[in-house]
């Protein structure tokens, strides 16, 4: 059986008929991938509202094109393609990025960055050999790495997830980014090498596994106690003495726990004059995260104010990056807007 007739037994029936301008057809399957759509979006742009948008203007896309689908690929393969390439012309709308240095800081230099809520990514991979388990591994959807994919070209951001992320081979790379296989791994080690300085320097140790262990948990629990406190001895306690701290789109940040406690408290944390903070732990992009809640000295609710999530490494927090908890990532993340 030829490469064309092997992709065409594995293309769903009902694709054909989609193809063919069924249109619940074509709605159940595009419905059927639009989760792990959105992952791939978020990946390519690092912002889950645009990733959002994305997944919508893929099914426009898809259905207007609808007959050029033709079972050369499945149909996946050929929403995943449109998907890219939508995504590579929003990219191309953005002002570009200054080229990543030594030292950069993808973190605190992504204005657009934003989490992704743990949930959505629940039963996107209840089969570990399924197409869709890699999508979801835990190492390849942590902020961190979102973070730094950011810093890569349009191409060289495709061939990685592609190759890496979604476990494509060179062949099928090349034909979504219409270019040679030599090109494709070109591309490709760029592109490794470029992650590599970027990421975490403990990261093969902090990405195996995904449930928290004991420990994890314990540290969570202390961080919720000594926030909710306002004691900002038990917060340079709970981090590692070179603790990383950052809030996009602000560009600035703090390294070292005692800096980033004294940022903090210069910023009101632990004064009556500040309020009072409570908070909720939640799950976002394969981390922990708590949501931040505070009330202000005249007022008589705790409203949504931010989401801190935290990289936790042999006991201590090492990383947090906060975000402003607006009522877009409070509907994400399907928590109420008040306590």
């Amino acid at each position: 059986m030829g490469t064309a007739e092997a992709a065409q037994a594995r293309v769903e029936p009902e694709a054909f008929a989609a193809a063919a301008g069924d249109e619940s057809a074509f709605a159940e399957l595009a419905e059927r991938h639009r989760r792990e759509l959105q992952v791939h979006c978020y990946r390519m742009l690092g912002s889950f509202e645009e990733s959002e948008d994305l997944v919508q203007e893929t099914f426009l896309r898809a259905w207007r094109r609808r007959e050029s689908f033709e079972g050369r690929s499945t149909f996946r393969a050929w929403l995943y393609a449109i998907a890219t390439n939508a995504c590579l012309d929003a990219l191309q709308r953005r002002p570009r990025l200054a080229a990543p240095h030594a030292g950069a800081r993808p973190l605190a230099e992504i204005p657009w960055l934003q989490p992704y809520p743990d949930q959505l990514l629940e039963g996107m991979a209840s089969e570990e050999d399924g197409p869709e388990a890699a999508l979801v591994a835990k190492e390849t959807i942590e902020l961190a790495f979102i973070a730094a994919i950011q810093l890569l070209p349009a191409k060289q951001r495709v061939a990685l997830i592609a190759r890496d992320v979604l476990g494509w081979s060179a062949a099928e790379a090349a034909a979504l980014l219409d270019t040679s296989v030599p090109a494709v791994n070109s591309a490709l080690q760029r592109a490794r090498v470029t992650i590599k300085e970027h990421l975490p320097r403990h990261r093969v140790e902090w990405t195996q596994g995904s449930d928290p262990s004991e420990e994890e948990r314990d540290l969570l629990v202390r961080y919720v106690e000594a926030t909710e406190r306002g004691d900002a001895e038990a917060m340079v306690a709970l981090m590692r003495e070179d603790a990383f701290f950052a809030m996009p789109p602000q560009a600035e940040w703090e390294v070292g726990n005692q800096a980033i406690v004294d940022a903090w408290v210069n910023g009101g944390f632990g004064s009556d004059a500040f309020g009072h903070l409570r908070c909720l732990p939640t799950r976002v992009n394969s981390q922990p995260a708590v949501a931040v809640y505070l009330r202000r000295p005249d007022d008589v609710e705790y409203r949504a104010f931010a989401l801190d999530v935290l990289r936790l490494e042999d006991g201590a927090v090492v990383e947090i990056i906060a975000f402003d908890l607006d009522a877009a990532l409070v509907a994400a993340l399907n928590i109420p807007p008040t306590l």
